[in-house]
């Protein structure tokens, strides 16, 4: 067993697992598989995408040794950056309106990150306005990870190679169907980019809340699917490489989250529940035969 520098090298290497036991619960004749990249400290996807984008950064010589980082983020990618950039030596300020869940807030104080308050009226984008100011202002690093071609760029080197390492089976692929939840548009763009550039037998599916319609309708609501479906379309998301798209309710990724658990003792998060339906879907209504749902957060039992 290698030793390895940091505990951030030991998030690269996601094992992808076949969902025989939902399969089966749920009728289906074609095959599912999952992608888990919820191996890191805050339970998701963004603790590798944070200190991959930090590591790039710094690569490209736009962060400097201790300079300290901002971002307009309240949610995992914030408890994320905040313990990638204090390991590496860097103050995390975070920006977010005045009426962000309280404990949220207390969490992410306690993780070492400072917080700087906008109206709540003003929302996301009076975050990111009042992010990019200040940064400019003292001189500062904005992260600003919904635009950032780091963040799929992330993709494109690490989670986009390490699926087509493992579905790739003599010139072909064991699946006709990948499936994303979509959130900052990074993880789609890089994988959906990599595997096009591989293969156009794969059909890339972009995911996001029935109550929250930004990429396909427009129209846009308050959901139960944290970590996906932000009411807008990101900067990092390439719709160009991105077949289709299919919206899921709440209670169906909830459901399927809790479903996947009891069969295949998978702890998914709600996010990974919509990708897991969506991928379910396909195979069921004999569009796909063999689907992977990337399943990007895990669920917390007790």
């Amino acid at each position: 067993m290698p030793i390895y520098p940091n505990f951030y090298q030991t998030l690269s290497a996601c094992p992808i697992v076949e969902l025989r036991g939902y399969a089966a619960a749920c009728g289906l004749k074609g095959r599912l598989y999952a992608y888990l990249d919820f191996a890191g400290p805050t339970g998701t996807a963004r603790d590798g995408l944070a200190e991959g984008m930090l590591a790039l950064a710094i690569e490209k010589k736009k962060l400097n040794t201790g300079q300290p980082i901002i971002e307009a983020a309240s949610g995992p990618f914030a408890a994320a950056l905040t313990l990638a950039g204090l390991t590496a030596g860097h103050p995390v300020v975070l920006v977010m309106p005045e009426d962000a869940p309280a404990m949220r807030q207390e969490s992410l104080l306690r993780l070492g990150a400072q917080i700087i308050h906008t109206p709540a009226q003003a929302g996301l984008a009076g975050a990111r306005a009042l992010a990019k100011a200040t940064a400019a202002e003292k001189g500062w690093y904005y992260m600003d990870w919904l635009n950032n071609d780091d963040n799929p760029t992330y993709h494109r080197r690490v989670t986009g190679p390490a699926l087509v390492r493992s579905i790739a089976r003599e010139g072909s692929s064991i699946v006709d169907s990948i499936v994303i939840g979509v959130g900052s548009g990074g993880t789609i763009t890089g994988v959906g980019e990599t595997v096009k550039a591989w293969t156009n037998d794969v059909r890339i599916v972009a995911v996001e809340p029935y109550e929250s319609q930004a990429l396909s309708s427009g129209l846009t609501g308050s959901h139960g699917i944290p970590d996906i479906g932000f009411g807008l379309v990101p900067g990092n998301y390439n719709s160009y490489v991105v077949d289709n798209v299919a919206a899921v309710s709440s209670k169906d990724a909830q459901r399927a989250a809790q479903q996947v658990l009891r069969t295949d003792a998978i702890p998914a998060s709600a996010s990974a529940g919509a990708a897991l339906h969506a991928a379910a879907k396909l195979v069921a209504n004999g569009i796909s035969r063999s689907a992977l749902a990337v399943f990007s957060g895990r669920q917390n039992l007790l």
